[in-house]
């Protein structure tokens, strides 16, 4: 694992330095109010008033960095500077994920969906909100050990650059592989040793599939090909139901007819699209044409 090192501490160097000791800022319920129309109408979450604790501490140690006095002022740069736009998207957007996340949806996969998949062509996974890296490299070693040498390709993207530089990396700690089937782990990822004892990294030939990319969902999307299967799990629960609408309005035109469509079991497509079939829950297809 030469060559490799641990990701860096939270947020960038700011301009002014970091204060000292100085009180915290006050997220007042006008600042918090500015906050929640600037992250939906950037990437379509919808935050309630019991979020507010959370913007106020996920930003306050930004402010801080900044040299700023309080939430206005760090709103008021966000308005003039689009880099510092991206950091405050970084910090607001939740990134909780593991290795096999719901299982059943890998097992979905590997029963019914990868089998009948013969040919030349190559089988394409995108991973929507693939956060640090977890899923897709799961959905990356399933169909490594499914499909054996048949072409196939993950693309995974968040809107968070932030996660996706960690996600890049393929290294993490071997308390997040609990999750990980032994012999899976063993097949697919190279343990840490000296500076890097207590983390394993999955391996190169893995790393190499999957293509990382930014993406907001709730803009116009890259051109990205066509898909066998699309992830969008755990993100659409952020969105009000016309956002939901849009994005799965924008993203249905990728997938491949017959393509399969699955969100997280905490989450349904009613009432938001009717062009795809229900197969179980939180598993659509799209008919083919």
């Amino acid at each position: 694992m030469t060559g490799y090192r641990r990701g860096e501490p939270d947020g960038a160097p700011g301009r002014s330095g970091e204060r000292g000791a100085s009180c915290p800022p006050v997220l007042s319920d006008q600042e918090f109010r500015q906050f929640r129309t600037l992250l939906h109408e950037v990437a379509g979450i919808s935050m309630s008033d019991a979020k507010k604790p959370l913007v106020s501490g996920r930003l306050a140690k930004r402010i801080r960095q900044c040299g700023l006095g309080s939430y206005s002022d760090y709103f008021r740069l966000l308005a003039r500077e689009q880099a510092e736009l991206q950091v405050a998207v970084d910090l607001l957007t939740t990134n909780e994920t593991y290795f096999f996340r719901e299982p059943k949806h890998f097992e979905f996969l590997r029963e019914q969906i990868l089998p009948p998949r013969r040919g030349p062509q190559k089988v394409r996974i995108w991973s929507g909100a693939c956060s640090s890296g977890e899923e897709p490299y799961s959905l990356a070693m399933t169909l490594a050990d499914s499909l054996g040498q048949q072409p196939w390709e993950v693309v995974a993207s968040d809107i968070s650059t932030r996660v996706l530089e960690k996600a890049r990396t393929g290294l993490y700690r071997l308390d997040d592989a609990q999750t990980l089937p032994r012999s899976t782990l063993i097949r697919h990822c190279l343990k840490g040793v000296g500076e890097h004892e207590g983390c394993f990294l999955v391996k190169p030939e893995l790393r190499e599939r999957i293509r990382f990319m930014q993406v907001n969902l709730n803009a116009p999307l890259p051109d990205l090909g066509d898909f066998d299967v699309i992830f969008l799990r755990n993100v659409m629960i952020y969105f009000d139901q016309e956002t939901k609408r849009r994005v799965v309005r924008r993203l249905l035109p990728r997938l491949r007819p017959g393509g399969y469509f699955i969100v997280s079991h905490s989450e349904s497509l009613n009432g938001v699209s009717d062009e795809l079939r229900l197969v179980s829950p939180s598993i659509y297809r799209k008919p083919h044409a």
